[in-house]
Formats: C-alpha cells, structure tokens, sequence
C-alpha cells in the first residue's frame, strides 16, 4: 500500500498515476480482432512487400495479439487507400496501411484524387528511407545520364503521386530529360516484366524494389543507373550522379529537393485522423517493437529489405517541414507531376 511505501516509491507511483491511462480505463486491445493492413498497390511490388512482412509480424505486437490481415487497394498511385484510410476507416487500431511515399505530397500539389490532409493523418512508422533510382535496360539506347538529354527513354509508370510518374515526369521539365512515359501499370513488378519483354524500357523506381525483385539486374548489368535521388546520395552508389547535383539553378534545385521529399518518408505506414491518444501509441509503439524483433528482421533479410526505420513522430514532422515549402516552388512542382 502507498502508506508504507518509501518517500521516492512513493513518487514514483504518483507519477505512473499521472502519465499512465485513468482509473477504471484499460489500455486500449485488439483482442478477438481482425487488424486490417491495407496496401496502396497491388501485389508483387515493394510496397506490397513491405506490407506484408510488416503485417506478419506486427500482430504480436498490438495488444490482444489479433490477427492482421493484408487486403491490396490499389488505384490513383495509392490514394485510393489514402482516402480509404483518412476518410472511411474506424478510428480503434483496427484499420492501418502502406501508402506510397509521395502520395503525401499529392494534397499539397493540388494532385486529383487526393482527398486526405496529410498533416492531420497518423503517421504510424516507416521500415526503411529510400533511395530512388532511374534505370535503363542493357538494350536500350540510353547507356549513360548524357544519353537521356539526346534519347528518348521509354519507362512504365504505376500512377500518379508515385515516383514512377512524379519524378521522370517533372524533370522532363526541369532538367530536360527525355522520357517517354507509358502508364498504366498497376505495380512495379508489372513494369519489369514489361521490361524484360521489351515493351518499355526503363523505371523510375526506389533501389530496395529493384534489389529485391530482380537481384541480379544491378550486378550483371542488365540495367544501367543513369542516377539517384533521395535525402541525400547513397553511399552504396559511388559515382553515380545524384539528381539534385543537375540542377541549373537554385530555384530548380529546391524544387527537386522538394520533388523528392517523399524519399525521407520511405515506405510509410499510416492510420486515420483524429485517433484517441492511447490507440496512436499503441500502433506507433507496435510498429518500433516489429523494427526490433528478430523474426521480423530475418524475414526482411530473406526479401532483400533493408530495415532503417523512422518512427511516425519524426514522419510527422517531416511532412510539417515539407508542408512549410514556399509556394510558389509548391505550386511550379504540382503543375508538373499532374
């Protein structure tokens, strides 16, 4: 009893008694519950890998242990499943899902189809940050970044508010690039077997997807990395041009900085708005324990995934930061990804 307790035990209770949920209100369960893991894209693709590794190992994370079951919701470059999400999934734990990483950017860029306030949805977690590569097949006429100035390339696109159509679509204009954008395809796995039959000839795709759907593409040089974007160059990728370097001017600069913005963000998982408190900090705190688990980690191993994760309060802040961009670099990037 607190009576006979120590003046620092004491303390130490009070202070549990603040922090923690109120008397007569249990921690929020998930028990005897289906969790619903919906995925932006459809199957064979990165994302859809990402979701259900994570979706296999999340369960016994949550409190209750339920069941997590992935359910594809491709369409629109994901923000079929965005506006799923934000405008239609109950707000207990029981909905999340993996939307693509600049699907956040579509609100901001007046993008159609984006019907979601990505400051106010729940940033739940990314597994990994990317690094975003555009590459060409060994047949090709594009060999070299030099070439795609002087040669068209032909490259499949999975939709828009996708990088697939956002990034080979917006240097066009601002670098110049010659793409040739074919679209249609419902996921990355679709282009490269596009690909392999000869029907388009490149992608704009993040590198794990790449690594881990065609290993030895990269390593046999069946493709070629004309260059990288991101948060910052690759060090994996020494030598290859990173797409901010190319910039001709510091307007063009900041605004492929904020082109790929989404690269930070990785491959986000996210739940609805207006959450209750403790069910944000149950996913949230979920997800960072899935990020330590060993079976999850060895399962990621087995799919060529690389495992750096953010957790969703640095996601969050992220996009208030890539929210704040002035707008007229906004508006001059969303008139070029429609």
């Amino acid at each position: 009893m607190l009576k006979h307790c120590t003046p620092a035990a004491a303390a130490v209770l009070a202070l549990a008694a603040i922090s923690g949920p109120a008397l007569g209100q249990p921690s929020p369960s998930l028990a005897g519950k289906s969790v619903q893991m919906l995925i932006g894209f459809g199957p064979g693709g990165g994302y859809d890998l990402w979701g259900r590794v994570v979706a296999r190992h999340i369960g016994k994370h949550l409190p209750g242990n339920p069941s997590v079951v992935p359910q594809n919701m491709p369409g629109a470059g994901s923000f079929v499943a965005a506006n799923n999400i934000y405008n239609l999934a109950p707000r207990d734990g029981s909905v999340m899902g993996i939307i693509a990483r600049d699907a956040a950017l579509g609100p901001i860029t007046g993008a159609t189809g984006a019907r979601f306030d990505a400051t106010r949805i729940t940033w739940v977690g990314t597994p990994t940050t990317e690094t975003n590569v555009c590459i060409a097949m060994s047949t090709a006429q594009v060999k070299t970044l030099n070439d795609l100035y002087d040669k068209q390339l032909i490259v499949g696109d999975t939709g828009v508010g996708t990088g697939t159509h956002s990034y080979p679509k917006a240097l066009s204009v601002l670098l110049g690039m010659k793409f040739k954008i074919i679209a249609g395809f419902p996921s990355s796995s679709d282009v490269f077997l596009a690909m392999e039959r000869g029907e388009v000839e490149g992608i704009c795709e993040s590198l794990d997807s790449v690594s881990g759907k065609r290993p030895a593409w990269i390593p046999e040089k069946k493709v070629t990395i004309l260059f990288q974007g991101g948060a910052m160059p690759n060090p994996s990728l020494e030598g290859i041009p990173f797409v901010a370097d190319l910039a001709r001017s510091p307007e063009d600069r900041l605004a492929i900085e904020f082109l790929y913005a989404g690269q930070g963000i990785g491959r986000p998982f996210v739940a609805p708005p207006d959450m209750p408190a403790d069910r944000v900090r149950m996913l949230r705190e979920a997800f960072n324990a899935t990020m330590q688990d060993p079976e999850f980690l060895d399962d990621a191993k087995r799919n060529m995934l690389d495992v750096e994760p953010e957790d969703g309060e640095h996601l969050a802040a992220l996009i208030k930061k890539v929210y704040a961009t002035p707008k007229p670099i906004v508006d001059k990037i969303g008139e070029l990804i429609k």
